[in-house]
């Protein structure tokens, strides 16, 4: 577990609060038993002049990798699920507006922590959803109804809904 001080805490939550973004997605991968990943992830960002404060977030987090964009922006990109979520646990008593993605982050991990279960998983993807809501997604394409076509057309999914 990551030891950091409260005021840092309360300075990396609000800093998350207010340039950064908590996301987690359906991703589609053929070499998944069900066809898809969820994929969990924490991004800070900064005009790309100012990376420097994504470096020295990233020495504090000990996570992740940084990014620099063609539109002048610098993206902290944490990504793997054990790390997004020891993250969110520290900051979780601290975050503001990241609340209700911190609570859903946290179901879609209990499921997914449990025994590999086609059941869990499509529940997972539904509270996958609801990310995109709360982030205003447009370009969201994945979603529980993309997975409950590829399932039924594997003949993995049989409930007729």
């Amino acid at each position: 577990m990551l030891k950091i001080n409260t005021e840092l805490k309360s300075y990396i939550a609000g800093f998350l609060d207010g340039d950064g973004c908590v996301m987690f997605q359906l991703i589609r991968r053929t070499d998944y038993r069900y066809g898809f990943q969820v994929k969990g992830s924490i991004v800070f960002y900064q005009k790309s002049n100012r990376k420097s404060y994504l470096e020295w977030l990233k020495t504090i987090l000990k996570s992740g990798y940084i990014r620099v964009r063609k539109d002048g922006m610098a993206e902290y990109n944490i990504v793997e699920l054990k790390s997004v979520m020891e993250i969110l646990a520290l900051l979780e008593p601290y975050v503001v507006l990241k609340k209700q993605h911190v609570k859903l982050a946290k179901n879609i991990q209990s499921l997914l922590s449990c025994e590999p279960k086609l059941e869990k998983l499509i529940e997972a993807a539904e509270l996958v959803d609801r990310f995109g809501e709360l982030n205003y997604s447009k370009r969201r394409t994945n979603t529980s109804l993309t997975l409950k076509a590829y399932l039924k057309e594997h003949n993995l999914y049989p409930r007729n809904d």
